[in-house]
C-alpha cells in the first residue's frame, strides 16, 4: 500500500464563542480545516499514508496548518508562499452549535496553486493507491482549477484511480457556474462521491434523499461515465453503483454535536476500504462508521476515529472503570 495523495486548500480556523457574538476581549479558539486535509488526516487515522498537496502563506496560520498536518502523521508537500496569506475561516456557533462558516480566501496562498505546483510531487500521484480531490479546489480559481486538471491527467496516464468528492461550496461560486465544471470533471474520474443535492447540480434535476432516489441518481451519473458513484444520504447511509452492482449501506443513528466535517470523514473511511480491497459492502460500512464518529464531538476533524476507537462498540455513555 502507497497511500492517497489529495490536493486542496487548509485554512486557518478561528471559532466563535458559544453565543456568536463577539465583545473586547473574547476568545476565539484556533484551529485549522479544509476538506482535503481532513480527508488525509482520516486515511492516516486508519491505517492507510496519505500526502497533502497545497499551498500555504509564510504566516503564523501557514505554519500551524503545516505543524498540525504533520503531527498527524500526513506527509505534507506544500510550498510557502512568501507573497499570499493562508486563508481563514471563522465558524459561527449559535448555541453551542454550528450555524454558519464563513471564508476568507480570496487571494489566499492555495488560490495561487497552478499546475507547476503538482508537477512537483507527480511521482507521489503515479506511485499512489488513489487520487482525491475535491469540488472545492476548482472553485478557487482558474490556476487551482489547472491544478486539478494536471493532478487527473498524471493519475490517469499511471492508472491510478481518481475519486472525486463533488464537496460543492456555493460560497465560491454560483451553481450556474459550478454544474459545467464539476459534470466535466465528474467524466473522468473513476469514483464520485455526492450529497442528493451535488448530484441534482451535476445532473440538472431534482433528487430525493431517499435510498431508491439515491440509486436512480447514481446509475444516472454511471451512464454518463463515471465508473463508481456514491450517493450519501445522512442518516439513511450511502448508496454505491459501480462494477454491476447496487449497494445501500445503513448507518446506526447518532448524536449529532457538529455535523461539519463528516462528508470528509465519509470519504476517508471509503477509501480506506477502497484501497485496501475492501467490498461495497465494507466500503461503506467504515465510511458511515467514521462519518458518524466526526459527528459526535465537536471540531471538523478532531473527531476522525482510529480503527480501534470504531472497534468500541459501547454507548458514549458508558465509562470504564
Amino acid at each position: 500500500m502507497t497511500g492517497v495523495v489529495t490536493v486542496g486548500e487548509t485554512m486557518a480556523l478561528l471559532t466563535t464563542p458559544p453565543t456568536g457574538r463577539l465583545t473586547a476581549g473574547s476568545v476565539m479558539p484556533v484551529g485549522i480545516g479544509g476538506a482535503e486535509s481532513n480527508v488525509a488526516v482520516g486515511l492516516v487515522r486508519l491505517g492507510v499514508p496519505a500526502t497533502w498537496v497545497s499551498r500555504v502563506g509564510d504566516d503564523a496560520f501557514g505554519a500551524l496548518v503545516l505543524r498540525e498536518l504533520r503531527a498527524e502523521g500526513v506527509t505534507v508537500r506544500a510550498e510557502v508562499d512568501p507573497d499570499a496569506p493562508t486563508g481563514l475561516m471563522v465558524k459561527e456557533l449559535r448555541g453551542g452549535r454550528p450555524r454558519r462558516v464563513r471564508y476568507h480566501r480570496a487571494g489566499s496562498a492555495a488560490s495561487r496553486l497552478t499546475p507547476a505546483d503538482v508537477d512537483r510531487v507527480a511521482e507521489d500521484i503515479r506511485t499512489a493507491d488513489a487520487l482525491h480531490l475535491t469540488g472545492i479546489t476548482p472553485a478557487l480559481g482558474p490556476g487551482p482549477a489547472a491544478a486539478v486538471d494536471r493532478a487527473v491527467e498524471l493519475a490517469r496516464a499511471a492508472g491510478v484511480a481518481v475519486v472525486l468528492d463533488v464537496n460543492h461550496r456555493t460560497a465560491l461560486w454560483s451553481d450556474e457556474v459550478a454544474a459545467p465544471v464539476l459534470a466535466d470533471l465528474a467524466r473522468r474520474v473513476d469514483v464520485l462521491l455526492a450529497g442528493p443535492d451535488e448530484a441534482a447540480l451535476l445532473l440538472g434535476g431534482p433528487v430525493g434523499a431517499d435510498v431508491e432516489a439515491g440509486l436512480t441518481a447514481a446509475r444516472a451519473l454511471v451512464r454518463r461515465g463515471t465508473g463508481t458513484v456514491v450517493v450519501k444520504l445522512a442518516g439513511l447511509g450511502a448508496v454505491e453503483v459501480g462494477g454491476g452492482r447496487e449497494v445501500h449501506g445503513p448507518t446506526t443513528p447518532v448524536e449529532v454535536v457538529d455535523p461539519v466535517g463528516a462528508g470528509d470523514a465519509f470519504a476517508a473511511g471509503w477509501l480506506a476500504a477502497s484501497v485496501a480491497g475492501g467490498s461495497a459492502e465494507e466500503r461503506l460500512a467504515l465510511g458511515n462508521a467514521a462519518g458518524g464518529a466526526v459527528c459526535r464531538v465537536p471540531g471538523d476533524w478532531e473527531g476522525l476515529p482510529t480503527r480501534a476507537e470504531l472497534a468500541e462498540t459501547g454507548p458514549m455513555t458508558e465509562v470504564r472503570r
